[in-house]
Parts: structure tokens; C-alpha cells; sequence
């Protein structure tokens, strides 16, 4: 049986039945849908199409599959994130470029995550601060490289939370706002999506300009 540990009191198991599957991908959908509060166990039983003796049966309770959906999601995407912040043989004009189209790419799958990641931090911040990657950005390779151009005069001089910051933010905010730009502009989702796919080369050149002297 194979498992990975994703947090000290958290321990998924991705030897999964067919229908533990099922059931985790009705969950998923809900949660991303409705939020953690808002969904039940009835509607993610519903979903799945099983009683509720064989939901608890499989998953004990709505927090604990929660915690697991949720923390395999972000454990994986954050593992491959980390992976390009500190890969010793790109730059960091190129780890902004990697950057930028992994996240894009995965909101692009995922539209409403964002939103859901930021309503469950604001709600519940503790489940996603035990995460052991969400450190790990402010230790990298990617924060380094930004430091040393400063050392060494290319960068602004400013503190690397900004940096990182602004980063997530011209990547993310879009998303965020996605309802209000595709109805200023018209734009079907089909079209949002063509306009986020053209900042992937835009975000790393607009960062570079923001901190180049």
C-alpha cells in the first residue's frame, strides 16, 4: 500500500478502490462548488451515488475527506511549484516563465480553486499553514536568485514577500476577477481562457521590468 504524508496529522493513502475514487471526485466538485460549510454529506453521498453508511464507511467524516481532496490537490501542485523555484539550472527570468504557465495552466483546469483556497484560508488558515511546502517559497532558489541580482545591483532592493507576492498576484488576480473582465469585455470562457494562455509570456517580462533598475 503506498501513502505519502502531507502534514504531521495527515496521511493519504493513493491506493484508492474504484469507488473511493468516485467518491472523492463528487467531493472534490462540491467543495470547489459550494465550500467546505455549505456542502454536506448527504450531497457528496448524492453525487457519488452511495447511502451514507457506505460514505462513512470509506471516509469517516466530511472533514476528513475534505482534508484529504484538499491537501493531495495542493500537495501535488505546490510539489511540482517548489520543484521550479529551486531548480539550481534556471534563471530566474526563467523560473518566472515556468512559473507562470504551470500556475496558469492549473487554474485554467481548476477555475474555481482560487477562489475556494481563499475563502477556506480566510475561514480555516491552520489546515493550509501545516502544508510543509507553503514555506518553502520564501527558502528557494527563486528568492535567492532575486537577492543576489540585488547584491549585485540588477534588482530593486525591496523586501522578497513583495516580490513573491507580486508574483501570485498578476497570475492569480485575473482569475479572481474573471466574471467581472469577461463581462466588461464579453468575452466567452473559451476567450477569458485564450487571454489568460497570452500572459504567460507577458507576467515574466512585466515582473522583470518592475524590478530591474
Amino acid at each position: 500500500m503506498i501513502k505519502f504524508i502531507l502534514c504531521s496529522n495527515i496521511i493519504v493513502d493513493n491506493n484508492y478502490s474504484n469507488t473511493e475514487i468516485k467518491i472523492k471526485d463528487a467531493a472534490k466538485s462540491i467543495f470547489l462548488k459550494k465550500g467546505y460549510s455549505a456542502t454536506t454529506t448527504r450531497d457528496i453521498a448524492r453525487e457519488s451515488d452511495i447511502n451514507l453508511a457506505m460514505l462513512n464507511y470509506y471516509f469517516r467524516s466530511k472533514r476528513r475527506l475534505f482534508e484529504i481532496i484538499m491537501f493531495e490537490t495542493l500537495y501535488e501542485f505546490l510539489s511540482k511549484m517548489v520543484e521550479v523555484y529551486n531548480d539550481d539550472k534556471t534563471s530566474l527570468e526563467q523560473k518566472l516563465k515556468l512559473c507562470s504557465e504551470k500556475y496558469i495552466d492549473m487554474i485554467i483546469a481548476e477555475p474555481l480553486l482560487p477562489t475556494f483556497v481563499l475563502n477556506e484560508l480566510k475561514n480555516n488558515p491552520t489546515s493550509f499553514l501545516k502544508m510543509p511546502t507553503t514555506k518553502m517559497i520564501m527558502k528557494s532558489n527563486f528568492v535567492a536568485q532575486y537577492q543576489e541580482g540585488v547584491k549585485k545591483g540588477i534588482y530593486k532592493k525591496v523586501n522578497p514577500i513583495h516580490f513573491v507576492t507580486n508574483v501570485l498576484s498578476v497570475i492569480v488576480f485575473p482569475f479572481m476577477c474573471s466574471p467581472i473582465i469577461m463581462k466588461i469585455e464579453n468575452l466567452s470562457k473559451k476567450d477569458f481562457n485564450i487571454m489568460m494562455t497570452e500572459r504567460k509570456k507577458l507576467i515574466p517580462a512585466w515582473i522583470i521590468q518592475m524590478i530591474k533598475k
